[in-house]
C-alpha cells in the first residue's frame, strides 16, 4: 500500500485504497470530497490523499461496512 502520514503521523490513503474499502470506483471516492462527504488533502503533486480516521468514521457510517469485529 502506498499509505503516507501527515506532520502529526495521521495515516493517509490513497483514491484507490479507500475506494476498495467502499467497493466503489476510485472516481467516485473523489465526488464524496467534492461534494463535501469527505474532506482531502493535496500532496505537492496535487494528488488527493484522505485521512484514515475520517475513512472509518464514514465507513462506520455505511451500513454492511463496519470495521468492527461481528458482536457476540
Amino acid at each position: 500500500m502506498a499509505t503516507t502520514r501527515t506532520s502529526d503521523d495521521e495515516e493517509l490513503l490513497t483514491p484507490a485504497e479507500v475506494a476498495a474499502m467502499f467497493r466503489v470506483d476510485p472516481k467516485t471516492v473523489t465526488r464524496w470530497a467534492k461534494a463535501g462527504k469527505l474532506s482531502s488533502i493535496r500532496t505537492l503533486g496535487g494528488h488527493r490523499r484522505y485521512r484514515a480516521s475520517e475513512v472509518a468514521r464514514l465507513r462506520a457510517g455505511v451500513p454492511g461496512q463496519r470495521a468492527e469485529s461481528p458482536e457476540a
